[in-house]
């Protein structure tokens, strides 16, 4: 979740509801999506059924605010004091964290063509989220001195984020350190340090 500014902020959930989120997503790693179930999940938060269907309607909305929120408490914008450490931070905590969690956005992807609900709390919380703490990452950078605030867009923000997601979700070919390193050295840090042309 994000504030107005963009920064991420505390979460959208109560302390009874984020327990039910953190026992889905202990289940999901445990037993994978199929193998799911909003009672076993009840259970093992000892709750009932009617409390978890009263806040999340179906399987699939439990598990994509449970993914959301497991995201939502390891991301912190890295401040590493420069552009290279950040990259590199930021790019491996991605990397973990999806390869974590690359069973259940595998399984959550379907959902979201078949519930539009869903395809909009995918965008603009987790979505959202990302860019928010890149934006920040690179406004500092521009702060510093290391970048042209000019080269922060709207597009190459994602680049880190989307390639190593899809790399995690991709059978076979899991993202390692050597991969985040090579990203950042040579696609991320000459596009951000590249000279701006402006016409006069």
């Amino acid at each position: 979740m994000t504030d107005p500014s963009g920064s991420p902020t505390r979460s959208q959930w109560s302390a009874r509801e984020t327990e039910l989120l953190a026992v889905t997503l202990e289940l999901l790693q445990q037993n994978g999506y199929e193998r799911l179930t909003v009672d076993a999940v009840a259970a093992t938060a000892k709750a009932s059924k009617a409390t978890v269907y009263r806040r999340w309607p179906s399987k699939a909305e439990l598990v994509l605010a449970a993914f959301i929120e497991g995201i939502r408490q390891t991301v912190v914008p890295p401040n590493t004091g420069s552009l290279r450490g950040d990259l590199l931070a930021l790019g491996n905590a991605i990397r973990v964290q999806s390869g974590r969690h690359a069973s259940t956005v595998g399984a959550v992807l379907p959902e979201l063509s078949r519930n539009p609900a869903l395809g909009d709390a995918m965008e603009y919380v987790f979505v959202d989220q990302r860019k928010a703490v890149m934006t920040e990452m690179l406004r500092h950078a521009a702060d510093r001195g290391e970048i042209d605030a000019a080269v922060i867009s709207d597009e190459l923000w994602d680049v880190l984020g989307g390639y190593l997601v899809s790399r995690q979700i991709l059978p076979g070919r899991p993202a390692t350190e050597a991969t985040v390193t090579a990203l950042v050295d040579e696609v991320l840090i000459p596009s951000l340090t590249r000279t701006i042309h402006t016409d006069r």
